[in-house]
């Protein structure tokens, strides 16, 4: 049976270079980076390099760069903090940011008595700058939480000006930016960001390991207590085969990325002409569809399928050994529909099935037309 995989949105294939160079590390270089030993010292000497690598990508401070075992913990890790630490009162988000940050902010308004308020989206899911400007004349301490690039629809924040209007309003900014680390560059001289999230399994990265960058002097204290690593902020004994991973998959992110970024960009474009000219009724969710507008790496469709047989969807894709998603990979085994769509799409169209499909490196033209046959013969049973 042929295999499939377009499912890049909730992890990625690990590169051939990440496994060899984690590998290394694990047969050869497996002291504790606390120790002041020798074999300490070579593992300390791994992540210090690991850390400038990741801090010359985004244009940071090597202590800005504080390394997690992922993207939620580095979102809570920094939202926690800001709350507790820095005295934020209100907090600024969307209805369709990913769960990690929208059931932490909601059990921080439980715990500490914070305001929350939701910016207004249009109809394809795009953040109004102007109800969030009119939100930001706050005179509470606030914090703005807005993601880069959505994990669903694929939507692009223009962070500059998010940005940009926090600093007009000295309000703090956090953005969730797992799905964009690795595939978009960015300047954080340019970017007046405050923090940021990223995961090392979206851009071919090992899972298990991310980073929060934390804007120097931020006042955040220690979220982890017991210890003195990742600046203090973070307690227990570091991953290094992990940490040498990320930037290990990060760097080939950057080396490669034109040719790269121009591949995966001509994949999604192939499978937007095509599923057009195949399924001529299909729609695209939220700016999936638009090549401009909307990340490089995924497309969300809305097919033609009444509800009954919408239901066996997946399973006839999984059976035809295609992996794609119905939303994030956190809400797949779930029967809700996508909190994302529902803020977006009416009663009709969330009736039809919606599919995420997310592209890599590793897929080809050939995989596509495979899978749009498949869906056609579905739609045509």
């Amino acid at each position: 049976m042929k295999q499939v995989y377009f499912d890049n949105a909730a992890t990625t294939q690990v590169r051939e270079s990440v496994i060899d160079s984690m590998t290394e590390v694990m047969k050869t270089c497996y002291g504790n980076a606390s120790s002041s030993h020798s074999f300490g010292r070579s593992s300390r000497a791994l992540i210090e390099k690991s850390r400038k690598t990741i801090a010359n990508f985004l244009n940071v401070s090597a202590g800005e760069i504080i390394f997690t075992s992922g993207g939620t913990e580095a979102d809570n890790m920094v939202l926690r903090s800001a709350v507790r630490d820095l005295n934020v009162k209100h907090i600024i988000t969307s209805k369709i940011e990913h769960h990690a940050v929208l059931h932490t902010i909601v059990h921080l308004a439980k715990e500490h008595d914070i305001a929350i308020s939701y910016v207004n989206l249009d109809e394809n899911g795009d953040i109004d700058y102007s109800h969030l400007e009119t939100l930001l004349q706050n005179p509470n301490k606030t914090l703005v939480s807005l993601m880069h690039v959505n994990n669903e629809i694929g939507n692009v924040l223009d962070i500059s000006l998010a940005a940009n209007l926090c600093k007009d309003y000295d309000a703090l900014f956090h953005s969730d930016s797992v799905q964009s680390i690795g595939h978009f560059k960015m300047d954080l001289q340019e970017i007046k960001v405050d923090f940021l999230a990223a995961a090392a399994h979206k851009f071919h990265g090992p899972k298990g390991v991310g980073f929060a960058f934390i804007r120097k002097n931020s006042g955040l204290k220690p979220s982890i207590i017991g210890g003195e690593q990742e600046r203090g902020l973070r307690a227990g004994t570091e991953s290094v085969h992990n940490i040498v991973g990320i930037a290990e998959a990060l760097k080939s992110a950057d080396n490669n990325f034109d040719a790269e970024h121009e591949y995966v960009k001509s994949l999604k474009q192939y499978f937007i002409n095509t599923i057009k000219k195949e399924i001529p009724s299909v729609t695209f969710n939220g700016n999936s569809g638009d090549i401009v507008k909307s990340t490089y790496t995924l497309v969300n469709v809305c097919l033609p399928i009444p509800p009954k047989k919408a239901a066996m969807l997946l399973f006839q894709l999984d059976l035809k050994g295609i992996a794609c998603s119905k939303g994030s990979a956190c809400q797949s085994g779930s029967n809700q529909n996508s909190h994302v769509l529902t803020e977006i799409l009416n009663e009709e169209d969330l009736l039809k099935p919606s599919i995420r499909f997310s592209f890599s490196i590793y897929n080809t033209e050939e995989e596509i037309d495979y899978v749009i046959d498949v869906l056609q013969s579905f739609i045509e049973q």
